[in-house]
Formats: C-alpha cells, structure tokens, sequence
C-alpha cells in the first residue's frame, strides 16, 4: 500500500509510549518483558498498515500482548493514530508499534521470545519469478520465522490473490507447518475465531474478489 509522506508522524511516534523506532537494539529476545503481564501469549502483525486490524484485535484480546510491525514511516504514524482512536482514554499496555524490516526480522526475534502466533494479511504478492523470494510467506522467510516461534504456534494468513495464496500452501508444506485450515472464501467458510477485517479486505470484498485464507502451525 503506497501513502504519502506525513509531516507529523515522526514526532508524534516519538512522543507515543507503545511506538519503538530502533527494535534492533536491545529488543530482541526480551519482547516478553516489554509487556506488564510477561506470561500473556505473544501474537505479532507483520505489515500492519495502517492499523485498523491491529488495534481493534489488541482491543478485544487484553489477555493477550501484540507487536505490530511495518516498515514505512507515514504508514506507522496512520497506525498510531488508529490505535489511540480504538484504546481512546485508555492506556495502550498489551500492544507495541515497532518500525521494522521483515527481510530483516531476524535482527528483531530471537528463540528467546517464543511467539505464540503470527499474522500476516494481505502481503505484496511479488507477481514476478524474481522477486518472490521477497513474499512474507516464501520459504525463505518461513524458515526465518521457526526461530522465534514456540513449538505449535500458528500463522494466520489472508490474501486476495490466488496464486500467490496457492504457491504459499506449497512454502508451508515444504517449511515443515501443518496446515490446519484453508478456505477460499472467508466470508463464506469462517475458519477464524475474530475475523477483523482489514482496508484491504473490505475494498477487495467490495470489489467482489473473494478472500483466501489459511491457519498454518509450526
């Protein structure tokens, strides 16, 4: 998703007690103990956008902490303010907005962690032979991801591109996940407990494209 420069989002994520700029030092293996409940499970967005889903889960789940990961400056300061929107007068305590490269999320997690589920919703297809190394579901990346994981944690995945939700079933064939459920219309097969809808699902729904979805465990 492509968004333009916002004047205001650097100094308004500094001032933001959730938001981290530099997650690469100091943070990794030690995520738990950012949180006031250390104990709570770990669940991480990857690519947030602008943080509708993100912060309306975080909302509904106290019992659970969630980090929030997108790369893009502009992108995180839309997510900040959404997420403040949802908490309102409350304080954003069982959620963190970090500035990441999920090339580089290895510089992030380590075994430490132990996350206990990742999601990732409507990711760049990366169309091209190329480039699909760079998907958030290639093999590549699958296997990046095993090393923070705990022993059964899951991913949940959303996508309205078919053949990239097709050839991701075969990455986490290969990287070794079980897949638990699929369906290729979500909005008719629920397989999520809290479906929340992102930007992207509903302008794609709108648009009559059907979503295509999974549930992979590690």
């Amino acid at each position: 998703m492509r968004i333009r420069r916002k004047k205001w989002a650097e100094k308004e994520l500094q001032e933001a007690k959730f938001y981290i700029n530099n997650p690469e030092i100091g943070y990794k293996n030690t995520w738990r103990d950012r949180f006031k409940n250390s104990k709570n499970p770990l669940y991480i967005e990857i690519g947030c956008g602008k943080g509708t889903f993100i912060s309306k889960l975080a909302k509904n789940n106290s019992n659970i902490n969630f980090i929030a990961i997108d790369m893009i400056e502009a992108m995180l300061g839309v997510s900040k303010r959404n997420i403040e929107a949802t908490y309102k007068d409350e304080e954003v305590s069982n959620l963190l907005l970090i500035r990441a490269n999920a090339e580089r999320i290895l510089d992030i997690f380590g075994e430490d962690d132990k996350v206990d589920r990742i999601y990732i919703n409507f990711c760049n297809p990366w169309p091209r032979k190329k480039h699909k190394k760079r998907r958030l579901t290639h093999v590549r990346q699958l296997e990046n991801y095993k090393t923070f994981l705990k022993k059964g944690a899951e991913i949940y995945f959303k996508t309205d591109n078919i053949e990239l939700f097709e050839e991701s079933l075969e990455y986490f064939k290969e990287a070794g996940f079980k897949e638990v459920k699929k369906t290729y219309d979500l909005h008719e097969e629920s397989i999520f407990e809290e479906n929340i809808e992102t930007e992207h699902e509903k302008m794609f729904s709108e648009q009559g494209i059907k979503i295509k979805a999974g549930i992979f465990r590690f």
